[in-house]
């Protein structure tokens, strides 16, 4: 079917339900109306459907007129990047980039970093520490954190960078508690857990083993997990590398139990195509280099 349509037939049925009018649809397109008009009329002969119906008054689209344009959208933006990278160079990082992150410091650091190395791109950044599934769609690539196994989805996980973790806790709060050495005492403690990402209040462990602790006070970020922590309101579970000034201060203290927690990782989430489009490729090997320089 797909060699008896014209591009331009598609191209115009877009702006045609974009703009709700074949008048304007037109001079989006710098086209006669009469083009545009004549092109939809040649989709829906093709088709055999009514995709937009008109009056003399107004249109609306069809219900298959929907469906095609929410399908068409994100194929013919990857036809004209695919275009656009083409005619500057297969190497070349160019066209738009579209990117959920975490809302960090050093994240925007990065990113603006390789924004500025390739001033040929068009990056889009929106922040979200727990992307939700449903809003994955338009994006080239998902930076999350994670601990343990990944949930399967129809996404290719790379990993960027891994951070060991251990469970800290203030000496205050030590010294209120009997002594923690085993999973069974730590779920019996306060802990400060996350709100929301990485499944919540299930701490992961290496021996693939989930500890459902009792929390009171529940964060989406780890600056404020440890300030919490400092101030004795729970248990914490840290990547080492962010509390280590305070373990060797002796404000924290790690807390040696008969299991080992799951490492924080840091993934880059794209879509399982055949060909990795160059800019997404440079884009997670720029986060790689990035921030274990900053190690």
């Amino acid at each position: 079917m797909l060699e008896d349509i014209e591009i331009k037939w598609l191209v115009s049925f877009k702006a045609i339900f974009a703009n709700n009018s074949i008048k304007l649809a037109a001079e989006k397109l710098h086209l006669p109306t009469s083009n545009v008009s004549r092109h939809l009329a040649q989709l829906e002969a093709q088709l055999n459907v009514r995709l937009i119906e008109r009056t003399t008054r107004r249109m609306h689209p069809t219900i298959a007129g929907t469906l095609l344009f929410e399908s068409l959208t994100p194929n013919l933006i990857a036809i004209e990047e695919a275009l656009e990278v083409a005619k500057l160079g297969g190497e070349t990082v160019a066209g738009h980039l579209r990117v959920i992150t975490p809302d960090l410091p050093f994240m925007a650091d990065i990113i603006a970093e390789f924004a500025a190395n390739h001033p040929q791109l068009q990056l889009s950044c929106d922040t979200q520490l727990n992307p939700k599934e449903g809003l994955l769609d338009g994006f080239d690539v998902v930076m999350t954190f994670n601990r343990g196994q990944l949930e399967d989805s129809g996404w290719i996980a790379k990993e960027v960078i891994r951070w060991p973790s251990c469970v800290v806790a203030a000496p205050q709060l030590l010294n209120e508690n009997e002594e923690i050495n085993t999973l069974e005492a730590l779920g019996k403690q306060p802990c400060i857990t996350t709100h929301s990402v990485m499944q919540g209040l299930p701490w992961r462990f290496k021996s693939n083993t989930t500890l459902n602790v009792h929390s009171r006070f529940r964060v989406n970020s780890g600056h404020m997990a440890k300030s919490a922590a400092l101030r004795g309101i729970g248990f914490a579970l840290l990547p080492l590398h962010a509390c280590q000034a305070e373990l060797e201060s002796g404000k924290l203290i790690k807390v040696s139990i008969n299991d080992e927690p799951e490492d924080l990782v840091l993934n880059a989430f794209y879509s399982g195509t055949k060909h990795l489009p160059i800019k997404v490729k440079r884009f997670i090997e720029h986060m790689q280099h990035a921030i274990k320089k900053l190690e």
